[in-house]
């Protein structure tokens, strides 16, 4: 699994202002499934409003990116703080080149970036029309929400 330094913020329902976070994130060994804060996220492969990524858990949208330098990762029009997992603190500083952090990011404890026993369940579950509703994109939730 590749580690990285990932922003993460929630759109569905929550326009650009939603809960975000900056955290060491890891992928599955395909690279499909990003994990970060104890979710499991896959492409919205340019289906998504306002969102790149999906959780394969609850279907809600999310935007991941690298981290910026400027400290505007929020959309522009949103706002609000940014939690930050206390062991990426330090990786966020030297690829920002900052000795301290902005005022907007505030130092948490996050869940690890690590796959559950559902997500891997999720992800290795083949099509089966007797087996239960295992969602393979947005899309797929979408068609089952209607």
């Amino acid at each position: 699994m590749k580690n990285r330094l990932i922003f993460v913020e929630l759109k569905s329902g929550q326009g650009d202002s939603g809960p975000a976070w900056i955290a060491v994130s890891k992928t599955s060994k395909s690279g499909a499934t990003i994990y970060s804060n104890g979710k499991a996220f896959q492409s919205c492969k340019g289906s998504g409003i306002g969102a790149n990524y999906f959780d394969i858990e609850t279907g809600e949208e999310y935007w991941i990116s690298g981290v910026k330098k400027n400290n505007q990762d929020r959309h522009w029009a949103g706002g609000g703080d940014i939690e930050i997992d206390r062991a990426a603190i330090e990786a966020y500083l030297r690829e920002t080149k900052r000795t301290e952090l902005p005022a907007n990011i505030l130092p948490a404890d996050l869940a690890p970036a690590k796959q559950s026993d559902k997500q891997h369940e999720l992800e290795n579950t083949s099509f089966d029309e007797a087996a239960p509703f295992v969602p393979r994109s947005r899309a797929d939730i979408i068609k089952r929400k209607s």
